[in-house]
């Protein structure tokens, strides 16, 4: 298997696996590649198979995560994705002892990553990593967990963070749409919502996670992508404009 890792130089040149470049994606892939830069600096890797397939990791220090989890200390995965004909080859094990390898080189405690206590679009698969040694060390409501694996047995787990379980709180009224520009599909979706949102009355409002600092106070556990009704958690996949339509439709029958 031979693995790629982007980096400063390459990033470019290099496609970035979970989106080929395409005209309806191409804003997403140049803000992903942006933002990957960036985080490049910070300590992130992101490594692939070479070859044209969703074959790929990406990971970075806990302390720099875009994600509301108290990790000190560890190494996390913000992505982890072996998808189609590439499945059974042993690609999805290799990547995983990449990051193990980089972690431990950097004296980490171990490695978390969030997955669904089922199987759930845009999250890991848990009974993939707990085969691999990972342990289930938190949960949140509706249906998320924290996974880690300790490279220290005495090491402190990872937990989510407080405002992770809050919500946007009571007597807010409308759709909430929060995103980053981490997915490439992000960018250009949400800018596919706008007819829908100028057609409706009731409420929707989209708002763009743009710091880490932000990320990391974020008030569900995931930031890549997260959709509230009225203040409450609705779901962390990304909207298209038919999905945003049936959305309202139902809430306006209720």
């Amino acid at each position: 298997m031979n693995i790629i890792t982007l980096t400063g130089e390459n990033l470019s040149n290099e496609h970035i696996c979970c989106s080929m470049s395409s005209k309806s994606t191409e804003s997403g892939v140049a803000a992903k590649k942006e933002w990957l830069g960036c985080r490049i600096q910070e300590g992130l890797k992101f490594k692939k198979l070479d070859a044209r397939g969703k074959v790929f990791i990406e990971y970075l220090p806990a302390e720099n995560a875009w994600l509301p989890i108290d990790a000190e200390g560890y190494m996390l995965i913000n992505c982890f994705w072996v998808s189609g004909s590439f499945k059974g080859h042993g690609y999805g094990k290799q990547l995983l002892a990449e990051c193990e390898s980089d972690a431990l080189n950097q004296g980490c405690k171990g490695i978390a990553l969030i997955v669904g206590s089922k199987k759930k679009p845009y999250l890991s698969d848990k009974s993939f990593m707990i085969r691999h040694g990972y342990e289930i060390c938190d949960s949140c409501a509706p249906f998320f967990e924290l996974a880690v694996k300790r490279f220290e047995n005495d090491a402190q787990l990872p937990r989510f963070k407080n405002c992770a379980h809050q919500g946007l709180g009571e007597g807010v009224y409308g759709i909430d749409i929060f995103y980053t520009a981490q997915c490439p599909f992000t960018v250009p979706y949400t800018k596919l919502l706008e007819p829908v949102i100028t057609e409706t009355d009731y409420p929707v409002r989209i708002s763009q996670i743009k710091t880490k600092e932000e990320a990391q106070n974020h008030v569900c556990p995931v930031t890549t992508y997260s959709v509230f009704i009225d203040g409450q958690f609705y779901s962390n996949e990304i909207f298209t404009p038919d999905k945003l339509r049936k959305l309202l439709a139902n809430i306006n029958v209720q």
